[in-house]
């Protein structure tokens, strides 16, 4: 079976994010007053081959804390659907 998984990463609540802070910044700045506190994360998606869901969720898991996710700074959610 295949299935999809769709991946957030975002930078840990506790930590600056200068990026964030920029767009909030800017948005201020062209009259948006009513956004604030703009965090800018990544969204992956990535394609699984595998027998179950729960099978593919492991590989999304070890993925991450193998590759994708700097677990010192980030935290990440996922969910996976079969197409």
């Amino acid at each position: 079976m295949k299935f999809k998984a769709e991946i957030d990463i975002m930078p840990l609540d506790a930590l600056l994010d200068p990026q964030g802070k920029a767009v909030t910044s800017s948005l201020k700045n062209i009259g948006l007053e009513a956004v604030s506190n703009v965090r800018i994360g990544r969204h992956i998606r990535m394609f699984i081959e595998s027998d179950s869901k729960e099978e593919a969720s492991k590989i999304v898991d070890e993925a991450c804390d193998k590759l994708l996710v700097n677990k010192i700074m980030e935290s990440y959610t996922f969910s996976i659907e079969e197409v």
